[in-house]
């Protein structure tokens, strides 16, 4: 055991290797916002978000390390193909690491459970690269369930992290309102600024659409794709915001909401459907899910 995981520590990050690149990248974006007079960072939100960042680290260091071991106990026992390092397998991975990566982030917002993981990455009313670090102190305990079957394909765990450490940089750079929209056939393929601009919206028209990583194509197939509008500003936040710049809030307040509910579910279905339903399900409709809150705008519209 003590070996993988030297393996593991000994094989190089490239998220590590992107830090300055990252804070380069913070610092141009803070120039043109202050050239262009764009009211777009705020000092305690973007410290917030990189306490979150850093916070981060180490949680991920140690679900990372149960994850490797996992992997490598099913690539070992049970892998059906002997998958090389090549061109054409990093071409594979690339479309199954998105793959993964759009159905982790999509049940991350579909069931309220994991929304209270994840919700703080998009608990920011500012929308920079500074709030890219903001990541969650949870979410690594079910993320990597979601990429289990590729050591059974073939992939070799080192490899999986490997890409996935690329798509998390990749994720990076399209958090910023600096960059409008690209080229047409950039926007039809790949995620972008504007299409995560949407993402983390707080309209009822733009809620729990474009979960893609790298690739926009997920969203697009599976149905959750929607374009940035320009007729519909986007206000970035959560539905109901929390006004903090507590870390500790930041990262515990959906888990203390739904402890609330809980214990005022009047039968254990509820306390189930408070756990696994959508955000916002309530069982007297007092508060609405985002499917709720959507239909309800087609009617008045």
């Amino acid at each position: 055991m003590w070996q993988q995981l030297q393996e593991l520590y000994n094989s190089p990050d490239p998220t590590l290797y992107a830090i300055p690149f990252f804070l380069l990248c913070i610092a141009i974006e803070l120039y043109v916002a202050r050239r262009e007079h764009l009211s777009i960072y705020q000092a305690p939100d973007s410290v917030a978000s990189i306490s979150m960042g850093v916070g981060s680290i180490f949680t991920t260091l140690i679900a990372k390390s149960v994850a490797f071991l996992v992997f490598m106990y099913l690539y070992n026992n049970y892998r059906l193909f002997d998958i090389p390092v090549a061109w054409w397998s990093w071409v594979l991975l690339l479309f199954a690491d998105d793959f993964s990566f759009y159905w982790h982030h999509r049940l991350s917002h579909e069931v309220r459970l994991l929304w209270a993981a994840h919700v703080n990455h998009h608990s920011s009313e500012k929308y920079n690269l500074s709030t890219a670090l903001r990541q969650s102190w949870t979410e690594e305990i079910y993320k990597f369930a979601f990429w289990l079957w590729l050591p059974v394909l073939g992939f070799h765990p080192l490899f999986i992290f490997m890409q996935m450490s690329i798509s998390l940089i990749y994720q990076f750079w399209i958090h910023t309102q600096i960059i409008k929209r690209l080229p047409n056939a950039v926007e039809l393929v790949f995620n972008t600024p504007s299409h995560h601009r949407v993402h983390h919206a707080s309209n009822v028209c733009y809620l729990d659409r474009n979960y893609a990583g790298i690739l926009i194509i997920w969203d697009r197939f599976f149905g959750t794709f929607a374009p940035e509008n320009p007729a519909e500003p986007v206000i970035y936040g959560i539905t109901t915001n929390i006004h903090t710049f507590n870390p500790l809030r930041i990262a515990s307040h959906e888990f203390i909401a739904i402890a609330h509910d809980l214990v005022k579910a009047k039968s254990w279905q509820q306390r189930i459907n408070h756990l696994l339903k959508p955000p916002g399900w309530s069982a007297d409709g007092s508060t609405q899910t985002a499917k709720q809150m959507q239909e309800k705008l087609k009617v008045d519209n």
